[in-house]
């Protein structure tokens, strides 16, 4: 019997076809934590894609520079900042640049983060708060310094955090992770609910599967290729789709959204078949993140 799935798998549009009006955020300044390289520089294009000024923030100036400069050849203003999002004073300093630059920060999309394989009782004190504390705390300096900002001069804005679809379920060798992106998401939520009274909304997009330069085997087509043959949608996500998810829920076309986290990882959540490969626990793989020994 031949197997047409793959003739059925959807694709998402080119990034070169904008799916909201050009001009949508032209009268914003959109502050892009870990934008310099995979999701956060995704994110970052989207938002230009819509008429942002853009403020680049990571802790490579170089990086940051080169997104950027992508975002000016596509007509926009851009920034690079350096800054370690973990440090409040360098948070609060990375908003005086924006500002003094751009115009005060309306729009945040906070994408810093990191993560590699770890098993859970390996796991040094250090290796724990390398991802946890850009997670969770950068995530949380970025947003309470945004929000101060904001109802300071009584305006509203629009924060999106970047978590992980593996909150629902946990991930093998990546306890430290998935308790960061878990945080990320309770964290999303308590915020709407704190910063209601001063319009400023606050989403999430949790995201599954979005290979890039940067990521594990991001750069090689087969392993690519095989990892979404495992996932119900039939393929990995496209970085253009997570932007776009991003730049949505801070737009005017999602001004009644605020506390929610948007799923998109293709069903990848939802996969569970009767049958399936025998578990084969984290520490008696060859690969932590692979599934056989």
């Amino acid at each position: 019997m031949t197997n047409q799935r793959a003739d059925r798998i959807i694709a998402p549009p080119d990034f070169d076809r904008p799916f909201l009006p050009e001009a949508v955020f032209s009268d914003d300044v959109v502050l892009v934590t870990g934008g310099s390289s995979g999701m956060g520089r995704g994110m970052a294009l989207a938002f230009a894609q819509g008429g942002a000024k853009l403020a680049i923030l990571g802790r490579d100036i170089d990086k940051a520079r080169a997104v950027a400069a992508e975002i000016e050849a596509m007509g926009e203003r851009a920034l690079a900042i350096a800054a370690d999002v973990r440090d409040a004073a360098q948070v609060s300093a990375a908003f005086d640049a924006a500002e003094d630059e751009l115009g005060p920060v309306s729009i945040l999309a906070n994408n810093a983060g990191g993560n590699f394989p770890a098993l859970a009782e390996s796991l040094s004190t250090n290796a724990w708060n390398a991802i946890t504390q850009i997670a969770i705390d950068g995530t949380f300096l970025c947003s309470a310094e945004f929000a101060r900002r904001r109802m300071a001069i009584a305006l509203p804005g629009a924060i999106v955090n970047n978590s992980a679809q593996y909150i629902r379920t946990g991930f093998p060798g990546d306890a430290h992770s998935a308790a960061a992106k878990a945080a990320i998401a309770t964290l999303t939520r308590a915020l709407a609910r704190d910063w209601r009274p001063g319009g400023i909304r606050v989403n999430c997009v949790a995201a599954g599967f979005f290979p890039h330069a940067a990521s594990p085997n991001g750069d090689d087509p087969e392993m690519v290729e095989k990892l979404g043959r495992m996932i119900p949608a039939g393929r990995t996500g496209r970085m253009q789709e997570f932007g776009w998810a991003g730049a949505f829920l801070c737009s005017p076309f999602a001004s009644a959204i605020t506390g929610q986290v948007m799923m998109i990882d293709g069903g990848e959540s939802l996969r569970r078949a009767l049958l399936s490969p025998d578990f084969v626990p984290p520490n008696q793989r060859a690969n932590i993140w692979g599934y056989s020994q």
